[in-house]
């Protein structure tokens, strides 16, 4: 496993691992085309991916203008090795070393998803209006946290 930054030559097998997921699926896969992908980790924010044997297992980005986690998926077949776990330290490690400032994420309730941003110090705080589960995390929660990885 090798795990780097997300490079614009990366989109293609990110776009293959965002629509492979089976939580958190797109209605439309048009919804995230590859300039939005190519945005958010060359400007809004950076990103993120792990890789084996040439190919993407996972990925993850962060916006930093938002403050927000725009994306943390695995491919179901590289599920439960670790990879969600370590995209996720990078990406937040990276975050609080730009800015003290809050983070915050959506995801679907009651998923996988849900239950490992809990895991990884997390904190619901409530639904966003489209029914997703809102969650924040705090520099000092996560610099204060017990070993989570």
């Amino acid at each position: 496993m090798i795990f780097r930054t997300a490079k614009l030559s990366d989109i293609k097998q990110i776009q293959v691992v965002r629509h492979l997921v089976k939580e958190n699926t797109l209605s439309n896969p048009d919804l995230v085309p590859d300039k939005d992908v190519a945005y958010y980790i060359s400007e809004k924010g950076k990103g993120w991916v792990c890789e084996i044997d040439g190919r993407i297992a996972g990925f993850s980005i962060v916006d930093l203008r938002e403050r927000s986690v725009w994306a943390l998926f695995v491919d179901p077949a590289f599920a439960e090795k670790g990879i969600g776990k370590e995209l996720h330290r990078l990406m937040i490690d990276w975050y609080f070393q730009q800015t003290k400032e809050k983070l915050v994420l959506g995801t679907a309730p009651n998923t996988r998803a849900e239950r490992f941003y809990m895991l990884q110090g997390w904190n619901l705080v409530g639904r966003y209006a489209n029914g997703e589960s809102k969650f924040e995390l705090n520099y000092a929660d996560w610099v204060n946290r017990d070993d989570l990885r």
